[in-house]
């Protein structure tokens, strides 16, 4: 799904800005519930706040069974968990806010760095026992411990998500028939006795999960949720690969009857014998470096870690970063993959800012050249540039090209560079957080995000002065539309106004609809809401003029659907799982005539970004998976298994698929055959212990690819030569 420009909420047309008196700064990820945003308390604490859906809102066992989620995570708020600081589930949009814990999943941990080492193993055993021991105690039984619900803190492991878990005493129970877990990380009575699921349960996974850290798959492994079932209830785990002193350890976790598990306590007790002196160090990841993951090896211990990307696939390898080899995805559902902890950031208004001061312009792909060198010729070879900033924070620059420059954004800063070289031409600090997209251009002028007083200012693209300036602190929501910017009120009246002059042109309630947050596509003249229908089994799609506000059509379409671009006059939309967000089918509606074409995918993409180029639409899902669907066709072209666990959305050209990396690698994927045709190398800086909130839109323009990076540059490179990167 591509990335949608709504300020300060996230991703997803549905978002508010704020939970509470919480303002959500930047969309951390999005499941099934709802989607993970990051906040900050008055006092300034880093929050995470899980807001739930607007479709799932309105259904009162859903709200049930997030009341039960609160109740659980407060019951178990402590060290080895995020503690809930605030919650309102019975507010229209319930949410739950807790502490905000930097740090990579195992799941992502594992993707990038390969197995853990045996000290790291028998830490994160003994985290994990503790952290059962604490939530046990208050009579809790998670029922989804896996890899993506552990994150890797630098104090120890920390247990999260509570969506399923179950208080002893709660009113709720399981509905028979109803299987809920990660068939991969479920117990035995799971699957025979889901009504009787007791702490015992939690066990029998943290044995699976420590599988997974050991060999980077699961002791019960298939591409089949039926047969991993199977092998769950019947079969003997697979422990190869695991530590001679930890393997009796965990083949005891895996006992098929739950009267044969240690307890948390019984499990710390044998830990303590097995190794005295387990690690006690930060829980830091080690660094990959070359082609293998090498934790704690010499020289690491002053390296940055590899940002991990949510959503990665359970037991999933890595290619080393310059390696070509990838493997064509295998038809068929992958469990244990859907409901990836995607980090993502939130996208503002019209777009963002950049923190730092710009510093030297260096060339690459070639001869070094320094900044004061002579400029080349138009018919000289395009060698590539990087404008590198003071210092990276983690933060990557999101740019776009407009008015003949390429203007970019960070936290704190709005600058324009030179597309031909990297030459800064302006900077303008902005008080805005490091959360939206790229600036923008409406009426001429340069939109970022409105900053934290909460007043929206827009720039002359030539200099960053300030041409005009507005107050938008009481909208919900804002989105630039071809040369307007639309306001959402809290009471649902839209405003309409002039990017130009930043006067209002028109403002009023858009009929059938209750409190829009619309979506705007490059070369459209219209704007787009979508919302559930009345009887949850369609969607409604609004278009409007955004110069009137007049609704130029609107249409009911069957399924659950998000639209991410348009093309040739149609609108195209995915289809997506109500309950877990994978992405089923692609969906191209044509207005002009209300004819409708789905074209269902093979396997489900879990998290996908989408984007549009003609009638070819390319989808990247959070395990890395890219794949290219011909609705004209209305069939899959190709589907690629690539290194990116975390990637930013799709973009091509008439030759290439470009996709960027959280890690900096910008990837180039021959557009026809599906194949990776060149890479740049990951740039991480010294932030790369911070996770990057999003990860920007490559930009091609004029025969270049430019793009932002972790450690704070902005960088371009032939489109024509993606070989020599």
């Amino acid at each position: 799904m591509t990335p949608q420009r709504n300020i300060g909420a996230g991703a997803e047309a549905e978002l508010p800005e704020y939970a509470g008196h919480y303002r959500l700064q930047a969309r951390l990820g999005s499941g099934g519930m709802g989607v993970v945003h990051l906040a900050r308390s008055t006092s300034g604490l880093r929050l995470a706040v899980k807001v739930v859906h607007a479709e799932f809102a309105r259904d009162p066992e859903f709200r049930g069974r997030f009341r039960q989620e609160v109740a659980a995570a407060r019951r178990v708020s402590g060290a080895f968990t995020a503690p809930v600081v605030d919650a309102d589930p019975e507010a229209d949009r319930p949410w739950m806010a807790t502490l905000f814990i930097p740090g990579p999943t195992l799941a992502e941990e594992v993707k990038r760095n390969g197995p853990m080492a045996p000290a790291q193993l028998r830490r994160l055993m003994a985290g994990l026992a503790e952290a059962l021991r604490d939530i046990h105690r208050v009579g809790v039984v998670h029922r989804d411990l896996k890899p993506s619900n552990v994150l890797l803190a630098e104090d120890g492991p920390k247990v999260i998500d509570f969506g399923i878990s179950r208080p002893k005493d709660s009113e709720l129970r399981t509905e028979t028939g109803k299987l809920i877990g990660t068939p991969p990380f479920m117990a035995p009575e799971q699957f025979r006795r889901p009504r009787e699921v007791g702490p015992a349960a939690d066990i029998f996974t943290l044995g699976s999960v420590l599988v997974h850290a050991a060999t980077g798959r699961g002791p019960f492994d298939s591409d089949s949720p039926y047969i991993v079932a199977y092998q769950v209830v019947h079969d003997e785990p697979d422990l190869g690969g695991l530590p001679e002193d930890l393997a009796p350890l965990v083949l005891r976790c895996l006992a098929k009857e739950p009267a044969d598990r240690p307890t948390p306590d019984e499990l710390m007790r044998e830990l303590r014998s097995v190794s005295a002196s387990y690690d006690t160090q930060s829980f830091i990841p080690g660094q990959r470096s070359g082609t293998a993951a090498v934790p704690g090896a010499a020289g690491n211990s002053g390296e940055a870690r590899v940002p991990g990307g949510a959503g990665v696939p359970d037991g999933a390898g890595v290619p080393a970063a310059g390696s070509g080899g990838r493997q064509v995805r295998r038809a068929g559902w992958r469990p244990g993959r859907r409901m990836g902890r995607r980090l993502a950031l939130a996208a503002g208004v019209c777009g963002l800012a950049v923190g730092g001061t710009l510093g030297a312009v260096e060339v690459f792909g070639g001869q070094a050249a320094h900044r004061d060198a002579a400029p080349r010729t138009a018919a000289a070879a395009f060698s590539g540039w990087q404008a590198r900033p003071v210092s990276g924070d983690g933060h990557m620059p999101q740019c776009a090209a407009a008015s003949g420059q390429l203007l970019c954004a960070g936290p704190g800063l709005v600058f324009a560079l030179d597309p031909a070289d990297g030459r800064l031409l302006w900077r303008r600090p902005a008080a805005v957080a490091p959360a939206g997209g790229a600036p923008q251009v409406s009426g001429g002028l340069v939109l970022p995000p409105a900053g934290q007083d909460g007043v929206l200012r827009a720039l002359d693209p030539r200099s960053g002065a300030v041409r005009w300036q507005r107050d938008v602190s009481a909208y919900k929501a804002m989105r630039c539309a071809g040369d307007m910017l639309l306001l959402t009120g809290a009471d649902g009246t839209v405003t309409g106004v002039a990017g130009r002059s930043g006067d209002t042109r028109w403002s009023r309630r858009v009929p059938g609809l209750t409190e829009p947050y619309f979506l705007s596509f490059a070369g459209d003249p219209l704007a787009y809401a979508a919302s559930p229908a009345r009887d949850g089994k369609g969607t409604r799609v609004t278009a409007v003029d955004p110069r009137t506000g007049a609704v130029r059509w609107q249409a009911r379409l069957n399924g659950s659907l998000r639209p991410f671009g348009t093309s040739g006059g149609s609108l195209f939309l995915q289809s997506v799982d109500g309950v877990y967000g994978d992405t089923r089918a692609v969906v191209r509606y044509s207005p002009a005539s209300g004819a409708v074409r789905r074209v269902a995918l093979p396997v489900p993409l879990q998290q996908a970004h989408a984007a549009v180029r003609g009638e070819v639409v390319h989808l990247l899902s959070a395990g890395g998976s890219l794949t290219a669907v011909d609705m004209a066709a209305g069939r899959q072209l190709w589907s690629l298994e690539t290194s990116v666990s975390r990637g930013s959305a799709p973009v091509a050209d008439a030759r290439h698929v470009y996709v960027l990396s959280a890690d900096g690698r910008l990837l180039a994927v021959d557009a026809a055959r599906g194949v990776l045709v060149g890479q740049t190398p990951a740039r991480l800086g010294a932030g790369a212990d911070r996770v990057a909130a999003s990860v920007p839109d490559p930009v091609p323009a004029a025969g270049h690819v430019y793009a932002g990076a972790p450690d704070g540059t902005v960088f371009a490179v032939d489109a024509g030569a993606p070989s020599a990167w």
